[in-house]
């Protein structure tokens, strides 16, 4: 049985990956504001590694239940699966914006042809 504090452990390793892709996917969605394209999508790129970090940290503890192991669930391993859910959500959000800013720069260049 894992103990309560090893599950913890693997809850603050999940929100830490989780959190490290949450700024860089902010600060990508600033770069793409900007026009900096090319730095938001290492970004994402950044975080989208730090996410399956995160995701790869969680499957190993749900393999180990899967396996017959028994968990007690803690706050804090419900606040990193939130975490991470939200931060995967967040990644899908702001993708789709990245690809609106790249039509606005587009739409832009091409007016700015016409004059």
């Amino acid at each position: 049985m894992a103990t309560k504090k090893e599950i913890s452990m693997i809850g603050f390793d999940i929100v830490a990956y989780a959190g490290d892709a949450r700024t860089d996917l902010i600060d990508a969605l600033k770069a793409a504001k900007a026009g900096k394209f090319d730095e938001a999508e290492k970004l994402v790129k950044s975080a989208n590694e730090s996410i399956v970090d995160a995701h790869n940290t969680q499957t190993k503890l749900l393999s180990k239940e899967a396996g017959g192991e028994e968990m007690e669930p803690t706050f804090i391993m419900v606040h990193a699966q939130d975490t991470l859910m939200t931060t995967m959500l967040l990644k899908d959000e702001i993708t789709f914006f990245i690809d609106q800013y790249k039509e606005i720069d587009a739409i832009k260049k091409q007016l700015q042809e016409r004059d």
